[in-house]
């Protein structure tokens, strides 16, 4: 597996603000292999960034020496695919037609996908289940046909947004659609924060899971609620287990820390955690 880090976790990378040219030098100096790209409306890299500028990017890359496979996108929170708004759910479809298009420009092999939001604390849209499961099925059809067009992987991920909180009906929703280049981001610290157990989703999804994203969850659970994101290492991910699953799905492809948000030693911490997690 390719040790990784998100843009995201970079100082300013969560507004979209270091440059390429400095994310790729600190995430090398750190120790990481790669680091995944991240897109948005604003920032460095968004849906109108144009095939000369990606290509100025990806020769960027090349240089450094680092893989870049995949891209991230975190748009889904602030233009919801399964919004109640015709005209929201439409901007988005776009937004993420326009990113597959990018992440092909950029020569990345994947792009992550929230496919819509049922109720999460990170959107303030409320949709009912049945309903917003039917838009997700609209909106990744479409995107499907860009994706499979582009050469990139439309890859949804299990994520705090309400919906496919079940692998069991995460498999049929992807199943149903019969695309190679449909699959699953896997998020091990997600899927630790609605009390599932990742290495049981990892055997199930099994070559569904087209890329991976790591982050660590602390369950010390007292009456107060105390549930939070932490360090990779520090909280109650069974992390041998987790690596014993997805070498058992023979994945090996990037392996991606997404740790937020940024201080000064974050980087050097994750990287040191990765060496110790991927030897297990």
């Amino acid at each position: 597996m390719i040790k990784c880090i998100s843009y995201w976790s970079t100082k300013d990378g969560l507004a979209g603000k270091t440059t390429i040219d400095e994310a790729l030098t600190v995430v090398k100096e750190a120790g990481f292999a790669g680091m995944e790209l991240c897109i948005g409306t604003d920032g460095v890299l968004t849906t109108t960034t144009s095939q000369a500028e990606c290509q100025a990017i990806r020769k960027k890359i090349d240089a450094s020496g680092l893989v870049v496979e995949t891209l991230a996108s975190g748009m889904c929170w602030g233009f919801n695919p399964t919004s109640n708004d015709p005209a929201v759910r439409g901007k988005s479809i776009q937004l993420h037609a326009d990113a597959l298009q990018r992440a092909a420009w950029l020569g990345c092999k994947a792009m992550l996908f929230v496919p819509g939001v049922v109720k999460s604390p990170i959107c303030p849209d409320i949709v009912r289940y049945d309903i917003a499961v039917e838009r997700a099925r609209e909106g990744v059809k479409k995107l499907l046909d860009v994706a499979e067009k582009v050469g990139v992987d439309l890859c949804v991920e299990n994520v705090w947004n309400g919906m496919f909180y079940s692998p069991l009906e995460f498999i049929q929703f992807i199943d149903s659609f019969g695309s190679k280049r449909l699959g699953v981001y896997f998020d091990v610290g997600n899927g630790l924060g609605y009390h599932q157990h990742p290495p049981h989703w990892i055997e199930l999804l099994g070559k569904r899971i087209k890329r991976v994203h790591i982050k660590d969850y602390n369950l010390n659970f007292n009456w107060l609620g105390a549930y939070s994101f932490c360090d990779l290492g520090a909280g109650q991910v069974p992390w041998a287990e987790v690596m014993a699953a997805l070498r058992g799905t023979g994945y090996n492809a990037t392996l991606v820390a997404e740790m937020m948000p940024w201080d000064p030693g974050i980087l050097a911490r994750t990287s040191a955690a990765m060496d110790v997690i991927m030897k297990m």
